[in-house]
C-alpha cells in the first residue's frame, strides 16, 4: 500500500509547528509511527535526492488523523514542539461562501488565503483565534480587545493570557466557540477546517484561513487581518517597520558568504525544513542557506545517512520557549558535522520562529547575528 504523499504529511507537521506547542507533544508523540522508517536510497543518488526518496516514502501517516492530529514520534520527553509541523497545508478545502452571526449591519465578501470566498460583516467586533501566531497579530494590530476567544496556546502577548480559552489548538471546543458568538474565527491553515466548519457554517460563523510561507506573506497575513479589522494604519505602521528591519538584515549579511545551515526541528526522529517552509525564506534572509532547501516538502523527516552528508556550517536549533529544553542539542548524526566540530550551534527561542507573526523578524535579527555576527559589530 503506497504512502501518504508528502505535501498530506506535510499539512499536519505545519499545524502543529505554527502553533508552538511544546507542552502536549511531550505527552503524545510516544506513540510512535509504527512503519519501519524507509531504506536508504541507492549510493547513487545525491544525499538530497536520497532524503527527498526517503521524505516521499516515509512521511508520518495522517490519513486517519482527525482536527489537528498529531504526526506520531518517537520520544515525547525529547520531542515537544515543532516535530510536529509546519507550516503550510495543502489547501484542498474547496472554495465556498460563508456567512456570518451578525444580526445586523453591512457585510462584503474578502477571499482568504485558502481562496475561499467569505462573507464578514464590515465592522468585526467579536474574534476568536485558532492559533498562537494569529492571537499575537490580532494584538499587533490593535485589534486585541476584541479577542474573545483563543487557545490554550496563545500566551503572548501576556494579556491574551485573560481572554476565554475555548481549547487548545488540536481539540479546540466547538461548543465554546458557538457560545462565544464571535463574528469571525482564525485558523492558521486551511486542512484546520476538517472537522467543525460545518458546525460553524451552520450558526453561520465564519472562518478565515491564514497560510504564510515566507516573510512577504507573513506581512501580507498582517495587511490583511489588519483591513478586516478596520486597523489598516496599525498594520500598516507595523509593517513597514518590520520591513525595514528586514532590509537592514539583508543589507548587512548580503556581501558575506552564505552559511550553510541545517534547521534541526527536532532531534529524534529528526526534521528538518524543506523548499515551501517559510524558515528556509528566513534563513537565506539572514546570510545562509538551508542544506535541505532543496527537498520539495516543508518539514520532512531526515535519514541520517543524509544529515551526515549534508555537513553544514551551522546549525539552528529551536528550543528554549515553548519547547522547554526539548530540541536543545544536534542530533547523533551531526555530532561530526563542521557545523558542531567549529562550536557553530545556535539555539533561538522556538517561539520567535515556529510563529509565523510579527516577532518572526526578531527571530530573523537573532538568526542573522548567530550566522554572521561580524556583520553586526
Amino acid at each position: 500500500m503506497s504512502s501518504p504523499s508528502p505535501r498530506s504529511g506535510r499539512s499536519k507537521i505545519a499545524q502543529r509547528f505554527i502553533a508552538g506547542y511544546g507542552r502536549l507533544v511531550g505527552r503524545q508523540v510516544r506513540a510512535a509511527d509504527g512503519r519501519p522508517f524507509a531504506n536508504a536510497a541507492p549510493d547513487s543518488l545525491s544525499p538530497v535526492s536520497r532524503a527527498r526518496n526517503q521524505t516521499q516514502r516515509s512521511s508520518p501517516s495522517t490519513q486517519s488523523a482527525g482536527l489537528f492530529s498529531f504526526v506520531r514520534f518517537a520520544d515525547s520527553v525529547r520531542v515537544s514542539l515543532l516535530v510536529i509541523g509546519v507550516l503550510l497545508a495543502p489547501l484542498t478545502i474547496s472554495c465556498s461562501h460563508h456567512n456570518i452571526g451578525s444580526s445586523s449591519g453591512e457585510t462584503h465578501q474578502v477571499t482568504d488565503e485558502a481562496g475561499r470566498r467569505v462573507t464578514l460583516p464590515t465592522k468585526i467586533d467579536r474574534i476568536i483565534s485558532l492559533a498562537p501566531n494569529l492571537t499575537e497579530i490580532v494584538y499587533a494590530v490593535g485589534a486585541g480587545d476584541r479577542l474573545v476567544g483563543r487557545t490554550s496556546y496563545c500566551d503572548y502577548p501576556p494579556e491574551a493570557k485573560s481572554v476565554t480559552e475555548i481549547g487548545d489548538t488540536l481539540h479546540p471546543s466547538v461548543e465554546r466557540i458557538i457560545a462565544l458568538k464571535p463574528q469571525i474565527v482564525l485558523v492558521s491553515t486551511a486542512s484546520q477546517l476538517e472537522n467543525f466548519t460545518r458546525q460553524l457554517d451552520e450558526q453561520k460563523i465564519a472562518v478565515y484561513v491564514t497560510n504564510p510561507q515566507s516573510l512577504d506573506q507573513v506581512f501580507r497575513s498582517i495587511e490583511k487581518l489588519g483591513g478586516l479589522f478596520g486597523t489598516s494604519d496599525v498594520a500598516t505602521k507595523l509593517v513597514n517597520d518590520l520591513r525595514r528591519r528586514d532590509q537592514s538584515i539583508q543589507i548587512a549579511t548580503a556581501p558575506l558568504k552564505q552559511v550553510r545551515v541545517f534547521y534541526q526541528v527536532s532531534d529524534e526522529p529528526l526534521y528538518t525544513i524543506g523548499r515551501e517552509a517559510y524558515l528556509t525564506d528566513l534563513i537565506a534572509r539572514a546570510g545562509g542557506v538551508s542544506v535541505t532547501a532543496d527537498i520539495p516538502t516543508a518539514f520532512p523527516r531526515f535519514s541520517d545517512e543524509a544529515a551526515l552528508a549534508s555537513k553544514p556550517d551551522a546549525i539552528i536549533l529551536p528550543s528554549g520557549g515553548s519547547m522547554g529544553n526539548a530540541n536543545s542539542k544536534p542530533a547523533a548524526a551531526l555530532k561530526t558535522s563542521p557545523a558542531v566540530l567549529n562550536n557553530r550551534v545556535y539555539k533561538i527561542n522556538d517561539d520567535l520562529l515556529s510563529r509565523p507573526g510579527p516577532r518572526l523578524v526578531d527571530g530573523l535579527e537573532q538568526s542573522a547575528r548567530a550566522l554572521h555576527p561580524e556583520a553586526f559589530k
